[in-house]
């Protein structure tokens, strides 16, 4: 975490037309929010340019979304494909109709019941909307956060800000401040250090420009909870296939993503099995000369003779490992291993939104183990 406001200017080699700039972090507080803070970032984004800051869900990455030249700075800096949409984020549900259209009671219902919050709406946009924002779609992402920094910034920078996470493409998505300077400082003029994020997934996304409502990416907003505020909802096919086979809908999921530096497996079965095997993979791996890392509950840690093993939460707090996930992933790049074994983390609410993450680091690499 960083302690006090500072600035730091990078030589890094210039990629992808980006011009390397002087990074200033701030810290602020949502309870004790730093207006001058905000009012700067808000300056910086209705100038076109680029800033940080904390969401509820992840660290964000914000621009003018309506401003299609400083949507493209966003794409610069993260080295993100063209093709994959930026979601918009909103301070109030009454600015929706401005950029999205044909919204209807599911929108209403669901708007009202988990705005602000980690949900996600695919509306059909407006001609407010550049296309340079959707990734060439005619669709719009909408989401309002549940974060007073982030809706503060919102409503300074005009009300409508652009923000996927703000790490590098394919990345660990960044769950701290730091996580977001190692990646784009250089690359962004203001970072806003909030602490650590309170979910630490990405937000659920429902496309509510199809008949039937379609999740394209699970988060902390379950199946369940969609179901019962809104009736029927179905899962986007692509999200169900563990072996990557079936491409997910949205255009964003076709991408590995959330991935640290070494090659990441997932090993699937009862607990025991699942520990023998690891056990057994970490000991080849050290017989042919790797640096092996294992990502395990925390009831299970002690189990495994790996150089590096991270507890990433209990089995009974789904929640804790949701949002220690990123920063366990991330943290096996410091330890410079060769290859990470994970456990499978699939049930509670979570579940599906926490190995959805996994399987894309991992490139759907799975180890299914006999059970007993």
């Amino acid at each position: 975490m960083f302690h006090t406001s500072f600035i730091l200017e990078t030589v890094k080699e210039v990629r992808y037309n980006i011009v390397y700039m002087k990074t200033e972090v701030i810290q602020v507080d949502q309870l004790h929010i730093n207006q001058e803070a905000i009012a700067k970032a808000g300056r910086i984004l209705r100038a076109g340019g680029l800033v940080a800051f904390p969401t509820e869900t992840v660290y964000g990455l914000g621009a003018n979304a309506l401003n299609e030249e400083a949507a493209a700075k966003i794409y610069a800096a993260k080295g993100r494909p063209s093709d994959n949409p930026l979601i918009v984020h909103i301070a109030s549900a009454e600015s929706l109709p401005v950029i999205a259209g044909q919204i209807d009671e599911r929108a209403r219902r669901l708007s009202e019941k988990f705005w602000p919050g980690p949900l996600t709406m695919i509306f059909q946009k407006t001609d407010a909307v550049p296309m340079g924002t959707t990734g060439g779609l005619g669709t719009v992402a909408v989401r309002m956060p549940a974060n007073n920094i982030a809706l503060g910034v919102i409503r300074a920078g005009g009300g409508f800000v652009a923000a996927p996470s703000a790490n590098t493409s394919g990345r660990p998505s960044p769950t701290l401040a730091s996580h977001v300077y190692e990646d784009l400082a250089g690359k962004v003029p203001l970072i806003l250090d909030g602490g650590p994020v309170k979910i630490g997934l990405e937000s659920t996304i429902v496309d509510l420009s199809v008949p039937v409502a379609t999740v394209l990416r699970p988060g902390a907003i379950s199946l369940p909870m969609l179901r019962e505020t809104i009736g029927e909802v179905q899962m986007d096919a692509g999200l169900g296939s563990e072996s990557g086979e079936v491409r997910p809908k949205a255009p964003g999921m076709k991408y590995r993503h959330y991935a640290p530096r070494a090659e990441l497996m997932i090993v699937s079965g009862n607990q025991r099995a699942v520990t023998r095997e690891i056990q057994r993979l970490c000991t080849e791996a050290h017989e042919q000369g790797k640096r092996v890392g294992v990502i395990a509950a925390e009831e299970s840690c002690g189990d495994y003779d790996a150089d590096c093993v991270r507890a990433v939460g209990c089995r009974a707090d789904d929640a804790a490992v949701a949002a220690h996930l990123y920063d366990v992933l991330r943290g096996f790049d410091h330890e410079q291993v060769d290859v990470i074994y994970s456990e499978s983390f699939a049930d509670g609410q979570f579940g599906q939104a926490i190995m959805n993450r996994l399987l894309k680091a991992a490139g759907h690499r799975v180890i299914g183990t006999e059970e007993g």
